[in-house]
C-alpha cells in the first residue's frame, strides 16, 4: 500500500517589541529567509491582516482631536484580531503554511494591560474568546532601551501615530511588561536584544529559529 504523504504542521511565529525595536523589518527578513529554505510562508501584522481589520488599525493609530478610552482600545484591538484569526492566520495553518506575525496577544497584554493598567486577568479571558485560545508556537520577542526606541521611530522618517506620541513612561511600562511575558513563558517567548545593527539581531533570529524549529521537530530551514 503506497504511502501517504502528510502536510506538515502549521507553525504560527509572532514577533513582538516596543516602538523602534526594528520586529517590523525583522518580520520581513524572517520570511524571505523561511522561504529560501523551502517553507511556505504566509507574512502579516496586527492590527490588521484584513480589509477590516487594517480599517480598525487606521482608527486605532491615527491621531485625533478625541481621546480613546483604554478599554476602546483594547475592545477595537479584540475586534480586529478575531477577524485576523478566522479569516488568515487559521486557514493558512491548516494548509500548514508559517504564519508570521507582526504583533499579537503579548501586544495586548505589554500595551492595554501593563502599559494602560487594564486588569490583566480580564484582558486574558477576553483574548481567549477573541483567539479561540490560539497561542503562537513562538514568540520573538525584541527588546531595545525605550529612549533608542523612540529616537530610531523619530529619525527615521515614518509618520508618527498616536502610540508614538505617548509619554516615555507608558513605554517604560510596556517595556517593563514584555519582560514579564517573556519570564513567564520562556519555552515560547525568546527575548533578543534588538539594540546591535540590523544585520546582527537578523543573524541572531535565524539561528533562534532555525534551533527551535530542530528542537520541536517542525520542518528545519538548511543553514546558510
Amino acid at each position: 500500500m503506497p504511502r501517504v504523504s502528510r502536510q506538515p504542521p502549521g507553525i504560527f511565529i509572532t514577533l513582538e517589541g516596543g516602538e523602534g525595536s526594528g520586529k517590523t523589518t525583522q518580520a520581513r527578513r524572517l520570511c524571505t529567509y523561511l522561504t529560501a529554505q523551502g517553507l511556505s510562508v504566509l507574512r502579516t501584522r496586527e492590527p490588521g491582516g484584513t480589509l477590516l481589520a487594517e480599517r480598525i488599525r487606521t482608527i486605532l493609530l491615527n491621531r485625533s482631536k478625541e481621546s480613546v478610552a483604554p478599554e476602546t482600545e483594547a475592545l477595537l484591538i479584540l475586534a480586529a484580531r478575531r477577524q485576523h484569526v478566522d479569516h488568515v492566520i487559521k486557514p493558512a495553518l491548516a494548509q500548514g503554511k508559517a504564519v508570521v506575525c507582526d504583533r499579537f496577544s503579548d501586544s495586548t497584554m505589554a500595551y492595554q494591560g501593563y502599559g494602560r493598567g487594564l486588569d490583566l486577568r480580564t484582558l486574558r479571558t477576553m483574548n481567549d474568546w477573541a483567539t479561540g485560545k490560539l497561542v503562537p508556537h513562538l514568540t520573538l520577542m525584541f527588546d531595545v532601551p525605550v529612549s533608542v526606541g523612540l529616537r530610531r521611530r523619530r529619525g527615521d522618517g515614518s509618520t508618527q501615530n498616536r502610540m508614538d506620541r505617548e509619554a516615555e513612561q507608558f513605554h517604560k511600562n510596556v517595556r517593563a511588561g514584555f519582560h514579564v511575558l517573556a519570564k513567564k513563558e520562556p519555552r515560547r517567548i525568546l527575548l533578543i536584544d534588538a539594540s546591535s545593527s540590523l544585520e546582527s539581531v537578523e543573524r541572531t533570529v535565524e539561528q533562534c529559529v532555525t534551533s527551535w524549529l530542530k528542537r520541536h521537530r517542525f520542518p528545519q530551514p538548511h543553514r546558510r
